[in-house]
């Protein structure tokens, strides 16, 4: 655990989410979600965390393990052909991650998965955070689509997950 990552983590509140993610980028990135979600039977669900708490914090935490956590607390696998699909950023430590269900991880590695992280990541690097996120869910969607699409609209299957980013 380095005081650089802790120091981070407390200076870094949610107005800094707010800063980067205004609500035209919010706004933007919801009606990405649904329109991705209209050619598929998946499920997309972005969400953005400004720090973790201190306990998960001084434990060491990474940005993979409250990935899961998150991706359970939103039920994000509770999807009807195991292919939901959450993109979390944890803002402090400039993290990207995305964990996939079962369904379209049997499709799509993890390699696969973390290159979709890293031009995430490069795009943030440069202040591009709306755009960054976008081309996320696009690159997320084009393997959706390959493995889970359907004719007509993917969203008479239900909406499991909303398409709201979530703000944690």
């Amino acid at each position: 655990m380095s005081l650089g990552r802790i120091w981070r983590h407390f200076l870094m509140g949610r107005a800094a989410v707010r800063h980067r993610f205004p609500e035209a980028c919010l706004a933007a990135v919801e009606r990405a979600i649904r329109a991705s979600e209209a050619r598929h039977t998946g499920e997309i669900c972005f969400a953005v965390e400004a720090a973790l708490d201190t306990l998960p914090l001084v434990r060491g935490q990474s940005a993979r393990d409250r990935a899961v956590e998150v991706f359970s607390h939103l039920r994000i696998w509770d999807t009807e052909h195991d292919n939901g699909v959450l993109i979390y950023l944890l803002l402090a430590d400039r993290d990207v991650e995305i964990i996939a269900d079962r369904g379209i991880a049997a499709h799509v590695g993890s390699g696969e998965w973390e290159r979709i992280c890293r031009e995430m990541e490069h795009a943030f690097g440069q202040g591009r955070y709306g755009p960054g996120v976008i081309a996320g869910i696009d690159a997320v969607d084009r393997h959706l689509r390959a493995h889970f699409g359907v004719e007509g609209d993917g969203r008479e299957n239900g909406n499991v997950v909303p398409d709201a980013p979530v703000i944690l």
